[in-house]
């Protein structure tokens, strides 16, 4: 089964059940309709047939008693006869015929043939002049003191307001069904909104914890059967939360126990460097090759404590300014890379900690000068309602099966790797993707627009509004 083009088992889950309770509200109007209407026409057809039919023959025995008379008057007989809701009646004498208001013409052929013919009454349903009508017919027996030799009777019923009636049925049903259809859609509604309600507040604190709300939990609910999913769910997440703050706690301990020592290694370097000129030149060597690593050692420790705040730490949740920040992140870096502030962004407004968001920029700035030969120019565009940051470099850039790998923790892109710098640990992107991700947002790298050489990546925040 498919909807708009789609299988039915791929369209959203509430659209499936306000379907299902539109169908079946459907479903159940049409079925009413067509047999409330059916035994409405049937009951309202037959009684008055049925009615006009005793009339008739009522009428009949009438016109049957005044041919007992050698040369009755049928015109006068036709006068007295009563009428049944406007009914009409004609005899036929031989080849003459006799009424008031009706002429042969009015009467179908086969109905006259089949009553001249036979000896019990008939009936027929047509219509005349575009009006439905109901007549019946029979023939009599004339006395043996008539003149007559052959009499037939004929009665027309109309059936205009029966179908005037059946059509006023017909409307008030047809409104019905759209009603009862239109109720079938407000309880679907109603009830996808309680059925995925729990299933919309699990989303919800799913996204809240994947960007970085380990504190969310779902509320209680008094449904049993929900009662299992949502505490479940709560126990998973603390959890998680704690195995995340365990981990943090960890990693910053580590990082902590390790500034010591190399507090003791830095104060030693220094005093071996303001006695250099005593040092032989592979000595020299030595102690230099000691201090880079001494230095990379000390981004790692940094970079292992941001990393640790960040996992657990808590955030500040203040407007900030992009177009600001990323200004005085440009003084800082004293690079050559220019600004460019498009349309609405600037002076754009996000929500998040100004610290951890000047650290993107820098860490950005950082890499574009460390792996790209410095950045040449820095974009902060509207993008919906989102503003992006994007930093672009003339290096190498960063090729398209690594740019899903390039911000996981501890990963040096293949550039990184050939030009053996040996002053990165793999961190400093991982930080930026997971700030981005703390304040809601997302970091991604990409080719340059023009095709160029070079890098490009792009910090995506919600916005928060101008000034």
């Amino acid at each position: 089964m498919k909807y708009n083009g789609l299988p039915w088992r791929r369209l959203p889950l509430r659209t499936r059940v306000i379907g299902a309770f539109t169908l079946g509200a459907t479903v159940a109007a049409l079925v009413l309709v067509v047999i409330t209407y059916g035994l409405s026409r049937q009951s309202m057809l037959s009684q008055r047939e049925e009615s006009s039919q005793r009339q008739f023959f009522a009428n009949a025995r009438q016109v049957q008693s005044s041919l007992r008379a050698e040369n009755p008057d049928l015109t006068q007989l036709l006068e007295s006869l009563p009428s049944l809701s406007g009914s009409r009646s004609i005899i036929r004498t031989d080849d003459i015929w006799t009424s008031l208001s009706v002429t042969p013409n009015d009467l179908p052929s086969e109905l006259v043939a089949v009553v001249v013919e036979a000896s019990d009454a008939r009936s027929m349903r047509y219509r005349l002049d575009d009006q439905p009508v109901l007549a019946f017919g029979l023939q009599l027996r004339p006395g043996d003191a008539s003149s007559l030799e052959q009499v037939a009777y004929f009665e027309l019923v109309p059936l205009a307001e029966v179908e005037n009636t059946l059509e006023s049925l017909a409307l008030i049903l047809l409104v019905g069904g759209i009603l009862t259809v239109l109720v079938g859609v407000g309880i679907g509604l109603w009830a996808s909104g309680g059925l995925l309600r729990p299933l919309t507040e699990i989303s919800n604190a799913a996204t809240s914890i994947a960007q970085g709300r380990f504190d969310t939990r779902l509320e209680e609910v008094r449904d049993p059967d929900l009662a299992a999913l949502v505490d479940s769910f709560n126990d998973m997440a603390a959890a998680m939360e704690s195995r995340i703050t365990r981990d943090a706690r960890f990693a910053s301990d580590v990082s902590h126990e390790l500034r010591s020592p190399l507090m003791t290694l830095r104060t030693s370097i220094e005093v071996m460097q303001h006695r250099r000129e005593e040092l032989s030149d592979r000595t020299k060597q030595a102690l230099d090759l000691l201090n880079d690593e001494v230095v990379r050692f000390e981004q790692l420790v940094q970079d292992l404590l941001d990393l640790s705040r960040s996992d657990s730490g808590p955030m500040e949740n203040d407007l900030v300014n992009i177009e600001e920040l990323v200004k005085a992140t440009l003084d800082i870096a004293e690079g050559h890379a220019s600004l460019e502030v498009i349309g609405t962004a600037r002076g754009a407004l996000v929500m998040g900690d100004k610290r951890r968001l000047a650290q993107v920029f820098d860490n950005l700035m950082r890499n574009a000068e460390k792996y790209g030969g410095g950045a040449t120019r820095v974009i902060v565009a509207p993008n919906g309602g989102n503003i992006e940051v994007a930093v672009e470099d003339a290096g190498p850039g960063v090729p398209p099966s690594e740019r899903s790998l390039i911000f996981e923790r501890f990963t040096r892109g293949a550039t990184a790797r050939k030009r053996g710098t040996g002053d990165g640990a793999g961190l400093g992107l991982a930080l930026v993707d997971e700030h981005a991700r703390r304040h809601g947002g997302s970091a991604r790298v990409e080719g340059k627009s023009d095709g160029g050489p070079g890098a490009r990546f792009v910090i995506t925040l919600p916005r928060a509004g101008r000034r």
